[in-house]
């Protein structure tokens, strides 16, 4: 890649665990949106294949078993399988594929977090669940885009959130002198130049405006600067002065564009045409090691070959902080090259490992509700922010049922006039068309887990869009509730209700927590800066997410199932809301003990 290019390009330092700095390439936007519409069109085409799947299914079921159970069953699966497409892809993805989606791994990008690691399973949903605001408006992705166009880094509101960098990983070019067939003319040629630095100076504003001169002035002045570099001027042998004069300057610019020291400089300068030389095979076998490790994983390549790799790595890396000092600052293409080398194998070598059962399990029933009972404060605050509008909606409902009208939806209005019959006759809340549970049950756990998606990546809009979700949410709960009860059936609420409710509420408000974690760390970095604030909030909100998420499986799963059963009595259903409410309150005792010191993910 050519040094002009690279000027153009947004770059960020990192240093390694061996002191050694590197530099990568941010991604633009241009090949994170190439990326972005392959990746939609694997998803769009996944949604057809599962469709095609799902009535081919149920077709070859229906004509053996009931059909409508089987119709059922199949919708409900396709329900959750494209959530969990739209939702998981990504995440799955970069989190199991070191950083890359399909569309990514052929834009030759990659999502790393700070400081080069590989991005975990955490920081990979921060950043794809914040995606909800990053793709307004609708899916224009226009927020997005413009925090990547602002951002220095170029990261979107999730890699904000997150910690994460998208970088570029270019195929890596050689330079001139650096490939083992050229290494002995490069150990052949000079360490410095044959000119100083104001020697060259003078020379190239001299061939810069000889054009211009009239020929006795530029016949005089070519007579000077022969005898000022005799010393180093190629002998005459019948070549023209000016031609002896355009020979050197050609050799003393291409000399610099190699980065050879000028002939005052002393130290470390002196020595960068040397490494290059000496180092040129060493890196190019290298670059060898590299490409099959990436292709093959450091785990199919054998421990010896490991080992090997490992050792030319240090070596490399030690190349490349010599060339850097040598370099002064300066963009070459040895230095690039090296870079590449060296962020390639940090990146492979850094990269995290499976991610056992066992830190699965004690990640969810042990760090989930360990971070739930120290966020109580942010959610506690969602919960009054929900319940307090739910109290007053409630309120004036009762006391004026037509203030209703402003504030519960037409559908709703109408499912309660239809609701006093059904009281009377002893009906449940809705019609239970038992073969049709599954997709209730389906089709509720994923708009459930939406509604708290948003609450917590509305966070990012320094909470005042997390604000409006649980306010109108408690609105729309507490005017509904008052006008069953305004109707006189309120108990056939509390029984739809009651066996879910407890869970469902209280994710609604875990998620609310996690969105004023991530508001709290851009408003109220404390000590901190806002960069690490909203880092290390977003680590913890994505806990109290896995917390909710867990819990609205659960509570989708009674709604769906147990909650429109008719003839269950109200007192049952006041059970199961009193067991999971026991169950809720053992989750939350988990992960008292001593905590184990373990690396941070």
């Amino acid at each position: 890649m050519a040094t002009a290019a690279r000027g153009l390009s947004q770059t960020v330092d990192v240093e390694t665990p061996e002191l050694v700095g590197i530099t990568y390439t941010i991604a633009g936007v241009g090949s994170r949106a190439f990326a972005a519409l392959i990746d939609y069109g694997i998803c769009i085409a996944a949604f057809i294949v599962i469709g095609v799947a799902s009535v081919t299914f149920s077709a070859g079921r229906a004509s053996r078993t009931s059909p409508g159970a089987t119709i059922a069953w199949a919708t409900a699966v396709l329900v959750l399988v494209q959530f969990a497409v739209l939702w998981g892809y990504y995440v799955l993805f970069e989190a199991l594929a070191d950083g890359q989606t399909p569309g990514k791994r052929l834009m030759r990008i990659r999502v790393v977090r700070d400081g080069g690691y590989s991005v975990t399973f955490g920081a990979s949903a921060v950043r794809n669940l914040v995606r909800i605001v990053d793709m307004q408006p609708i899916l224009l992705y226009a927020v997005g885009i413009v925090s990547m166009v602002v951002s220095r880094s170029g990261k979107r509101l999730g890699d904000l959130a997150a910690g994460t960098l998208v970088v570029r990983e270019d195929i890596i070019r050689q330079p001139v002198g650096v490939s083992p067939a050229n290494a002995p003319a490069a150990a052949s040629l000079p360490l410095h130049s044959l000119l100083r630095a104001d020697e060259y100076d003078l020379l190239d504003r001299f061939m810069q405006r000889r054009n211009a001169l009239d020929a006795k002035r530029r016949d005089a002045i070519v007579a000077q600067l022969v005898v000022r570099f005799a010393g180093v001027l190629e002998p005459a042998d019948g070549t023209p002065d000016m031609k002896r004069l355009a020979h050197l300057h050609a050799a003393e610019g291409a000399a610099r564009e190699r980065g050879v020291a000028a002939r005052q400089d002393t130290g470390a300068a002196r020595e960068r045409h040397a490494i290059v030389a000496a180092g040129s095979m060493r890196w190019s076998a290298f670059a060898k090691q590299l490409a099959d490790a990436q292709k093959r994983g450091l785990a199919h390549i054998g421990e010896e070959r490991v080992r090997q790799f490992v050792s030319s790595y240090r070596d490399v890396s030690a190349d490349l902080a010599r060339l850097r000092t040598a370099a002064r600052g300066r963009e070459a293409d040895e230095v690039f090259y090296l870079n590449r080398l060296v962020s390639g194998a940090h990146n492979l070598l850094y990269r995290r490992r499976t991610l056992p059962l066992r830190d699965i399990t004690r990640y969810l029933f042990a760090d989930v509700p360990r971070e739930i009972r120290a966020s109580v404060l942010p959610i506690a605050l969602a919960a009054a922010l929900m319940f307090g509008p739910a109290a007053i909606a409630w309120t004036a409902v009762v006391r004026n049922p037509a203030q209703a009208s402003a504030l519960v939806p037409p559908g709703m209005l109408d499912r309660a006039d239809d609701g006093v019959r059904r009281a009377k006759n002893g009906d449940g809340y809705i019609a239970d068309p038992q073969l049709f549970r599954p997709v209730m049950a389906t089709s509720i756990i994923a708009n459930n887990v939406q509604v708290a998606i948003s609450a917590f990546a509305f966070g990012m809009t320094f909470g005042v869009l997390t604000l409006w979700v649980l306010i109108s949410n408690g609105v729309s709960l507490g005017a509904v509730s008052g006008l069953y009860v305004s109707k006189g059936i309120g108990g056939l609420l509390l029984a739809f209700v009651a066996p879910h409710g407890v869970l469902e509420l209280t994710a609604i408000c875990v998620a609310g927590g996690a969105g004023f974690l991530l508001a709290a760390g851009m408003l109220l970095p404390g000590d901190r800066t806002r960069k690490e604030a909203l880092v290390e909030n977003g680590r913890r909100a994505i806990r109290l997410m896995a917390g909710a998420a867990l819990m609205l499986l659960v509570a989708g799963t009674l709604e769906g199932f147990v909650s429109p059963i008719e003839w269950w009595p109200l007192e049952g259903k006041l059970a199961v809301s009193g067991v999971t409410a026991v169950l809720l309150y053992v989750f939350l005792r988990l992960g008292t003990g001593p905590v184990r010191a373990r690396p941070v993910p």
